[in-house]
C-alpha cells in the first residue's frame, strides 16, 4: 500500500463525506429558495413523461441494490434465507435491468434538455456538470457489471468493496481492500465520490425534501358567499349608492 492508495481510498472518501454533510447544511441555511428541483415541466411534457419515470424508478432500484450489496454483510442475508444464487440473480440480472432503465431515462432527459429551447435556456452550468458525473457514474458501474459479472468470471466485490465501504463508515479504514479491485470498479467508485461531493450544490438536494409539514398543517376553511348558507347573514363589503338629498343640494 502506497501514498496514492491512502489518498484515493481514505482521504477522498472522508473529504467527500465532509463536503456532502457540510454542503447540505450550508445550502439549507443560506439558499433555501434555491433548494428546488428546478422543474421544467411547464416547458415540455411529452419527453419528460417518459424519461422522468424511467430514470427515477431505475435509480431507486440501483440505490436499493447498492445499499443491500455494500452495507449489508452477506452473513446477514444468509441468516434470512437469501442464498448466493438468489443474491447473484438479483444483483446481476435485476441490477443490469435497473441500470439500463436508468441510463435510458437519463438519455431521454439529456436529449430533452439539449433539443427543447426553453429547457436548454433554463439549464445552468452546474446542471451540465451534474449530468456529466451522474452519467459517468452510471456508465462505469454498468460497464463493470457487464464486463465482470455477466461476461467475465465474476468479481466478488462483497469481499473487497463492501467491507471497505463499511470500514470507512465505521472510521476504521482498510484501503488495502481496494488494491486489487478491477479498474472499472475503481473508476465507478471515484466518479460516485465526485458526484456526492457535487451533490449539495446541484438540484439533487431535492432528494432530501419531503412534504412532511403537509400532513400536519391546519385545515383550510372555505366560507361561502351564498346568503342561504350559515346562521349569520352575509354583510356587504360596500354601501349601496343612493340618490342625493335634494335639501342638502339646495343648501349648497
Amino acid at each position: 500500500m502506497n501514498t496514492l492508495d491512502v489518498i484515493l481510498w481514505v482521504a477522498i472518501p472522508y473529504a467527500t463525506i465532509a463536503v456532502f454533510i457540510v454542503g447540505h447544511i450550508w445550502r439549507y441555511r443560506y439558499d433555501k429558495f434555491g433548494w428546488t428541483t428546478r422543474s421544467s415541466q411547464t416547458y415540455e411534457n411529452r419527453l419528460l413523461r417518459w424519461g422522468s419515470p424511467m430514470f427515477h424508478l431505475g435509480i431507486l432500484m440501483v440505490l436499493a441494490g447498492h445499499v443491500v450489496g455494500l452495507l449489508v454483510p452477506r452473513e446477514w442475508l444468509y441468516a434470512i434465507g437469501v442464498s448466493e444464487e438468489i443474491y447473484h440473480f438479483g444483483a446481476t440480472g435485476l441490477g443490469t435491468a435497473a441500470a439500463v432503465l436508468t441510463l435510458a431515462g437519463l438519455a431521454i432527459l439529456i436529449y430533452r434538455r439539449r433539443t427543447v429551447g426553453p429547457v436548454f435556456l433554463a439549464t445552468t452550468p452546474m446542471d451540465k456538470v451534474m449530468y456529466v458525473f451522474l452519467g459517468a457514474t452510471l456508465l462505469f458501474g454498468t460497464l463493470a457489471t457487464v464486463v465482470y459479472q455477466l461476461f467475465g468470471g465474476g468479481f466478488h466485490y462483497r469481499e473487497t468493496i463492501s467491507p471497505w465501504i463499511r470500514s470507512i463508515l465505521l472510521f476504521q479504514p482498510q484501503p488495502e481492500l481496494m488494491q486489487n479491485v478491477p479498474l472499472l470498479f475503481q473508476v465507478h467508485v471515484l466518479t460516485a465520490f465526485a458526484l456526492f461531493a457535487l451533490w449539495p450544490f446541484t438540484r439533487l438536494v431535492h432528494v432530501f425534501s419531503a412534504p412532511v409539514g403537509y400532513l400536519f398543517r391546519p385545515y383550510i376553511v372555505y366560507r361561502s358567499r351564498d346568503a342561504q348558507r350559515g346562521a349569520r347573514p352575509v354583510r356587504r363589503g360596500w354601501d349601496p349608492v343612493k340618490a342625493p338629498d335634494p335639501e342638502r343640494l339646495h343648501k349648497l
